[in-house]
């Protein structure tokens, strides 16, 4: 009998060591963090320790609990805001940061979840780009360099390309440079967009690190819009300006076209102004070297170049004769005589 009796209090020692060991594994006193992940250990809601390296923990089964929070770097993006510049007119802003957990502790007491992080960074960075946007002109947010006045001129010289070479006629170039108003410049940036993105995680970095041990990496303006009435504004503007670009390369053409033409006018009369001189020339030799063989055939034989010349003439001058009243004028002394004399 007490051999039974000490073999049952035995197992009934084995069992309840095998459901004690059972109940402590199911309870969890083992956890992993992995890489990318680092662990809070709280006990009744209080923090104990912080676990910031990868690998397998221990914890109190039923008194201590483990919440695992990222370690890696976290994307936060705002809502895009309508927010007016210094000269009251309106673009919307679309903003974006990267952000990581430095301190796990401040982090569990502050915010304890992500989701209440993201939550508190709205409310942070939202107002932080609305203050600095709204103290900065429009030119500021939307470029970062004074490149623009730089190339503007020559990109708008560029579209018109055509027009002059200002290799070959540099006074042209000039004037169609002033024609179509590309000596204009646009307003000088002082910060530029990166540096009011800097302006606004200063304004962020120092408040979120302390309150919340969250540490603001860079914060960055993902995209501007113009408002509705303010594209508007610009599309006009642009037209104004396209349109002051034509005429000015209509008015250009048109002077460059009656320059042309004046040229070709000059030269048109120079070259026969030329043309007649030289005809002349050649006529008046002809002329002389007519005279000069009508004379020597006048020297041979007077009496038949005399003839000649009186048969050349009726043939030139009857056929206009319409009616013939008389034949005795001494004009006709060859037209009766059988010799051809007088």
């Amino acid at each position: 009998m007490s051999k039974a009796k000490g073999t049952n209090t035995l197992v009934a020692v084995l069992v309840t060591l095998g459901v004690l060991i059972f109940l402590f594994t199911v309870s969890g006193p083992f956890y992993v963090v992995i890489e990318g992940e680092q662990a809070v250990v709280t006990q009744f809601g209080r923090i104990t320790r912080t676990d910031l390296e990868a690998g397998l923990h221990f914890k109190m089964p039923f008194i201590e609990n483990a919440l695992i929070f990222p370690k890696k770097v976290l994307s936060w993006d705002g809502q895009a805001q309508r927010i007016p510049t210094l000269e009251n007119q309106f673009i919307w802003v679309d903003t974006t940061a990267r952000w990581r957990i430095t301190n796990l502790a401040k982090f569990y007491e502050s915010v304890n979840t992500l989701e209440r992080a993201f939550a508190r960074l709205d409310e942070i960075i939202d107002p932080a780009t609305r203050t600095v946007i709204s103290n900065n002109p429009l030119h500021e947010s939307v470029r970062d360099t004074n490149l623009i006045n730089e190339i503007a001129a020559q990109v708008l010289l560029n579209e018109s390309a055509s027009a002059v070479d200002p290799t070959q006629n540099q006074e042209g170039f000039n004037a169609a440079r002033d024609l179509i108003g590309t000596n204009r410049t646009f307003p000088q940036v002082r910060s530029g967009r990166a540096e009011i993105s800097q302006q606004i995680l200063n304004r962020v970095k120092d408040r979120t690190l302390n309150e919340f041990g969250i540490e603001i990496i860079d914060v960055v303006i993902r995209q501007i819009r113009y408002s509705e009435d303010l594209t508007a504004s610009v599309y006009n503007r642009m037209i104004t300006e396209r349109k002051q670009i034509a005429e000015g390369l209509r008015s250009f053409g048109e002077g460059r076209k009656r320059e042309i033409l004046g040229r070709m006018e000059r030269e048109k009369r120079s070259i026969l102004s030329e043309a007649y001189r030289k005809a002349e020339e050649i006529k008046g030799r002809a002329d002389a070297q007519a005279a000069d063989i009508y004379a020597t055939a006048y020297r041979q034989d007077p009496e038949f170049f005399t003839f000649w010349r009186a048969i050349e003439s009726y043939r030139q001058v009857m056929p206009r004769f319409r009616t013939t009243l008389t034949t005795d004028p001494d004009y006709f002394r060859y037209l009766y005589s059988p010799t051809g004399r007088r």
